[in-house]
């Protein structure tokens, strides 16, 4: 589990008031690769994960629904690890 994961997330989830998606970490990562080819942007493996799931989601919705991500973090911190599973492929 995420170290952030608290009694809050807890409530959110059982009042049914959040919901709450997984991704793997090869989803992320294929993710993490693609905003920075395609967009320029280098985003934090935590914010990858969000963008992998919006990939997952996007097919699904209609054109005029939008999709809107937060990237948090800077991923310029998370190269070594990125650069190290990417090798382990």
């Amino acid at each position: 589990d995420y170290p952030g994961v608290g009694p809050e997330h807890a409530y959110l989830k059982a009042s049914e008031r959040a919901r709450y998606e997984s991704i793997t970490d090869q989803e992320a990562l294929a993710a993490f690769q693609r905003l920075c080819l395609t967009e320029g942007i280098i985003p934090a493996l935590e914010s990858s994960h969000a963008v992998a799931y919006a990939l997952k989601l996007a097919p699904g919705l209609r054109k005029d629904e939008i999709v809107l991500v937060n990237l948090s973090g800077r991923g310029d911190k998370d190269l070594e690890t990125v650069a190290k599973a990417l090798a382990g492929r």
